[in-house]
């Protein structure tokens, strides 16, 4: 057997990209292609279901993502509540770097990709909300009102991602995440 050209993990990054800045529908295999280094030969061989192998693929890589850099750090023992969140929130600002990226459940949200990704996107957004709940309760706000605060979490991310991206700053982003650590720490 061939060594791949392309690690997997680079390789789903780079798919990651596309499929972020384009959305299910408007990702060719040609663009995936050609971020990919791969022939469509190639991509076809890695991912026999073509575009929809291509974006369940990202979206575990994603998920995996998220255990590492969230779940793990959220549901740890040894890491004090303010520790925590400040890390979570760092790996946030990561992942989006610092609101320059575009988030792959908004992407996904548009055109046909929400219909074929439901379960997916839900399951992904269940669990960040999960998250952002024990984190409240970590902070000592009951259930009802950590769920609350969770909900705001993630449409303070979303939202200030595309302001972000819509204005061309950076700006919007980094004043939600702030606002995120203060709806915890007040």
């Amino acid at each position: 057997m061939r060594p791949q050209k392309v690690n997997d993990v680079e390789l789903l990054s780079r798919l990651m990209s596309v499929i972020r800045s384009k959305g299910y529908d408007g990702a060719s295999l040609n663009d995936l292609a050609a971020v990919s280094g791969l022939k469509k030969a190639s991509l076809y061989h890695r991912f026999p279901g073509g575009k929809k192998d291509i974006v369940l693929a990202v979206l575990g890589y994603v998920d995996d993502w998220f255990v590492k850099h969230i779940q793990e750090i959220v549901y740890a023992k040894d890491i004090s509540k303010e520790d925590k969140l400040s890390r979570v929130l760092n790996s946030i600002n990561e992942l989006y770097a610092c609101g320059l990226e575009s988030c792959i459940v908004g992407a996904l949200t548009l055109g046909g990709g929400i219909s074929l990704f439901t379960n997916e996107l839900k399951t992904g957004i269940e669990s960040w909300l999960d998250c952002f709940s024990k984190i409240g309760t970590d902070f000592g706000y009951d259930k009802e009102e950590s769920n609350q605060k969770a909900i705001q979490v993630l449409v303070k991310i979303q939202g200030s991602l595309i302001v972000s991206k819509a204005c061309g700053s950076t700006h919007p982003f980094n004043e939600s995440i702030k606002e995120i650590k203060e709806l915890y720490i007040s």
